[in-house]
């Protein structure tokens, strides 16, 4: 056990120093060597845990996208699905809420990495809307309700990862909160069931 927790401390020193580099310096410049001389370890220990920078990386990603996860997973436990704005708001709330983690390192990795495909906490809200939806039906103005699920998710994620990019205080701001809310309601609900979640 005392090995485990060595091993597992020394690869979230790698991490967390690999996260330091990129958004200090840009992925280019996170060399191995560097990551593993701010990480405190030599570049043995490094290459027994990750065989490339790569490696390191694609860990990286893992652990903020798991992190991500975690914080939206948080607020879906308590979300009302019968009630179309709450949803919404509480959906809306828990994708901001999750890119407050590390959004300097969201920025580097949305910027610097590849996309690796679609992610699966998106799939798993697209999932959510559409059978909240479903129940509703004629409540609901979208046509076609995977498509539309779709384009809410895309919607609010590419206002967050703007608000990454341009505008990190945004992600604190209940306007920004409510603003989205709303595009998400009218878009998707008949205006006699709009309301306005709080």
């Amino acid at each position: 056990m005392p090995e485990q927790a060595r091993s597992r401390e020394t690869v979230e020193a790698i991490l967390g120093a690999t996260a330091k580099l990129c958004v200090r310096d840009g992925v280019e410049k996170a060399s191995t060597n560097r990551i593993a001389e701010a990480a405190g370890v030599s570049i043995g220990s490094l290459y027994q845990y990750f065989p490339s920078k790569e490696a390191v990386l694609a860990a990286l990603l893992e652990r903020h996208e798991n992190r991500m996860l975690r914080v939206i997973s948080s607020h879906l436990v308590d979300l009302d699905v019968e009630d179309l704005p709450r949803l919404a708001r509480g959906l809306v709330a828990a994708v901001l809420d999750a890119h407050r983690v590390e959004p300097g390192l969201h920025r580097v990795l949305l910027e610097q990495l590849p996309t690796t495909g679609p992610r699966v906490v998106d799939r798993a809200i697209e999932d959510l809307i559409k059978n909240a939806l479903l129940r509703r039906r004629s409540d609901v103005l979208i046509r076609d309700l995977e498509v539309g699920a779709f384009l809410l998710v895309a919607s609010v994620e590419a206002a967050c990862h703007q608000a990454v990019h341009d505008r990190p205080e945004l992600l604190e701001s209940d306007a920004f909160l409510d603003e989205l809310t709303d595009m998400v309601v009218r878009y998707a609900l008949k205006p006699k069931r709009r309301g306005r979640a709080v």
